[in-house]
């Protein structure tokens, strides 16, 4: 078997790009060849700034062949009343480049028709890729694509060389006025070539050795951990490792060198968050801590290039990170000077949403808001609640988080402490924006979390009264986000007010001021409705099959911690031998009632009048009903649904026995109706824990 290896050669892509890169690369790439029949064991690919190389080892120097039978017209139209070919046979062979003295008459239910028996494959894989090649580098995706010169072709970046090899030979193709060669580029200062490559097995030591390039991202990665660990180690300190920017650096760096700089300790006043901002955000570099968790004067950065004198790079990095220090400090000491209450006046001229009035409006609301969820929840942070909510986004208008944005609210909860507020409410202002993403942590105070979902239903209420709805993939507002984070937040606190009291409370704190665009019943309901598929998704998200989710959440959603217990306990019970012929029994039930009471025209209570109750199994199932209800309210005031889904067993029998036995729809409209209610105090009980109608099986 043989080795395939392209090398796509750009100027410097965005670390961002890399891992789509990859993915995108080696999908389209796996897929061509499978697509054209020819074999291979795996795809690798691997990408540096300036290059992304795929590898395909033991790859079919031949496509595969095989024989396919190819029929054509009807014998009865193929040949005349003299057994003669016609034109129709005659074309046939033709169109499908055999002798027609090859064709054969193939049997089938429809009838005999003239067939052809014909081989396919056996191209050379060298000849598939260079079509192939062209077709897929052109359609990577990427966030964004640029033209240079006077090309109409796209890329990421300009395209610098291709090398396209299969063994010891070019793959031959153009792409961007570039012919595909066996010569590859490597590092601008330490290797920068062209080097030729003899054989595609020979590409990997020439990038390595010649082109003093480390192709492989995870290798790049564990030696800038490694070599960062022995340089804080040395020091007596601990690298502060960032997963996002280490992912970052990683995908800068061809050749990456870590590098340890100081700065003046007198810069530890700054606190801490800002200091690691300095650092991370806009140097690119990792700060340090001690055994106790004290931040230490140095920083690890990472170079692309082994310096001749190392002294004299880490001045360089050490002067400039010096600047942004000095910045943070002069905000630092400016916003001390300050205090909440200028901070609070200067929120009244920054707009929040033009039509939804000035930040200051929305502290306004947000008191209220959180003052009246802490009500629901917990009394005792009424008053912390409310502070909090009005001083969450007094930060704003500080120096420090003008300069570094993405300090807002953590800044705020330390001026907080600084200026003499509890701890209750600095913990909430600094936790306000959890959780920020899918991966990232819910507020872990009780008030940071009333805080948060306070500021999300309040930024809801104010869309949604405007029409801001988001449709297909455009959310400017982030109110998908919104969603999961109130939804992450109820469940991880065991917040059981409902969503729709939530928004309307929100609603209810911009009073008559604004000019809506929706009523705000309807506004609401729109924002239920989306709040509710979001939770849907939340839920499938976590693992749970769709339509067990539907059941669970078409049975009550409003508390929805009720809601993820019932559906834990619903996707246990799926799992039990008796489900399936349970779902059946219960929806039945279900279907009888929607369907036949309502033809009827017979409104159903569920109230059952043991007089009228005549059949054995009728009465059986009105007392198992009654025996069961003190278990089940006793259960359901547990949440012990686990418990409840096993009471469904123990009806089931009963139930069965009643459908067997029973004729619902009998002459009797009295009975009639009777049996109905019976049936409907069964699917009202049942209602309660899921849907089963919901349910397919």
């Amino acid at each position: 078997m043989s080795v395939f290896v392209l090398e796509i050669g750009t100027e410097e892509l965005p670390a961002r790009f890399l891992p789509g890169l990859e993915k995108e690369l080696k999908d389209r790439l796996a897929a061509f060849l499978t697509e054209s029949h020819v074999d291979f064991e795996s795809v690798i690919v691997e990408s540096t700034p300036r290059r992304a190389v795929a590898t395909v080892a033991g790859i079919s120097a031949i496509q595969n062949e095989a024989e396919e039978v190819v029929s054509g017209p009807p014998v009865r139209i193929a040949y005349d009343a003299e057994g003669k070919p016609t034109k129709a046979a005659e074309g046939f062979a033709k169109t499908q480049g055999v002798d027609l003295a090859d064709a054969f008459t193939l049997k089938t239910d429809k009838g005999e028709y003239l067939a052809v028996r014909k081989k396919i494959g056996g191209a050379r894989t060298v000849d598939l890729l260079s079509e192939g090649c062209p077709a897929i580098i052109g359609a990577l995706p990427f966030p964004k694509k640029m033209k240079w010169g006077s090309l109409e072709y796209t890329y990421a970046r300009p395209l610098r060389w291709v090398l396209s090899m299969f063994d010891d030979q070019v793959v031959p193709f153009s792409l961007a006025d570039l012919a595909a060669g066996n010569t590859t580029r490597g590092h601008r200062v330490h290797g920068p070539g062209p080097f030729a490559v003899a054989h595609a097995e020979k590409f990997a030591d020439v990038v390595r050795e010649q082109c003093a390039v480390t192709l492989s991202g995870a290798e790049r990665r564990a030696r800038i951990v490694e070599e960062g660990n022995a340089l804080a180690a040395a020091i007596g300190g601990t690298v502060l490792w960032k997963d996002s920017l280490l992912d970052e650096v990683q995908g800068l760096s061809e050749h990456p060198v870590p590098c340890l700089g100081g700065f003046d300790p007198s810069f530890l006043e700054l606190p801490k968050e800002a200091l690691l901002t300095s650092m991370q955000s806009h140097q690119k570099s990792f700060g340090l801590e001690d055994k106790d968790g004290n931040l230490l004067p140095y920083f690890l950065t990472v170079l692309n290039i082994t310096p001749k004198d190392m002294d004299v790079v880490r001045k360089g990095w050490e002067r400039v990170l010096r600047a942004r220090l000095e910045d943070g400090r002069f905000f630092w000491r400016n916003d001390l000077k300050n205090s909440f209450d200028a901070w609070l006046a200067k929120l009244d001229n920054v707009i929040f949403l033009a039509p939804l009035g000035s930040m200051g409006n929305k502290t306004r609301r947000l008191s209220t808001l959180c003052g009246a969820l802490a009500e629901s929840v917990d009394a005792a942070l009424k008053a912390d609640a409310e502070r909090a909510g009005r001083l969450s986004k007094a930060d704003l208008v500080s120096e420090m988080v003008y300069e570094f944005d993405s300090l807002q609210g953590i800044m705020g909860g330390i001026y907080a402490r600084k200026m003499g507020e509890n701890e209750v409410v600095a913990q909430a202002i600094a936790e306000q924006y959890l959780p920020a993403g899918p991966d990232t942590p819910v507020p872990s105070s009780p008030c940071g979390a009333l805080l948060s979902i306070a500021d999300k239903a309040d930024t809801m209420a104010g869309c949604f009264g405007l029409g801001m709805i988001p449709t297909g993939a455009a959310d400017p507002y982030a109110l998908r986000r919104c969603c999961l984070g109130i939804t992450r937040i109820m469940l991880d606190r065991n917040i059981r007010v409902a969503a729709r009291d939530i928004f309307r409370a929100a609603q209810a704190g911009y009073g008559d001021a604004i000019k809506w665009k929706l009523a705000p019943e309807e506004a609401l309901e729109k924002m239920v409705e989306f709040f509710n598929l979001r939770l849907k998704n939340y839920f499938v998200s976590q693992g749970y099959e769709t339509l067990l989710v539907e059941s669970a959440l078409n049975a009550g959603s409003g508390d929805i911690c009720d809601a993820a217990a019932r559906l834990k306990a619903l996707d246990a019970f799926s799992k039990s031998e008796g489900f399936a012929q349970a779902v059946l029994t219960f929806k039945r039930a279900a279907n009888i009632i929607r369907k036949q009471g309502e033809e009827a025209g017979v409104a159903l209570s569920g109230v059952v009048d043991s007089a009228l109750l005549e059949d054995d199994a009728e009465k059986a199932l009105s007392e198992a009903l009654k025996a069961v209800e003190p278990r089940f309210e006793s259960l359901w005031q547990a949440g012990d649904f686990d418990a409840l889904f096993g009471l469904l067993g123990e009806l089931r029998p009963t139930v069965d026995a009643f459908f067997d036995n029973v004729m619902v729809m009998c002459d009797d409209a009295a009975v009639r109706s009777n049996r109905l209610n019976l049936l409907t105090a069964l699917v009202q009980k049942l209602g309660r824990l899921a849907d089963f109608a919901a349910l397919q099986m």
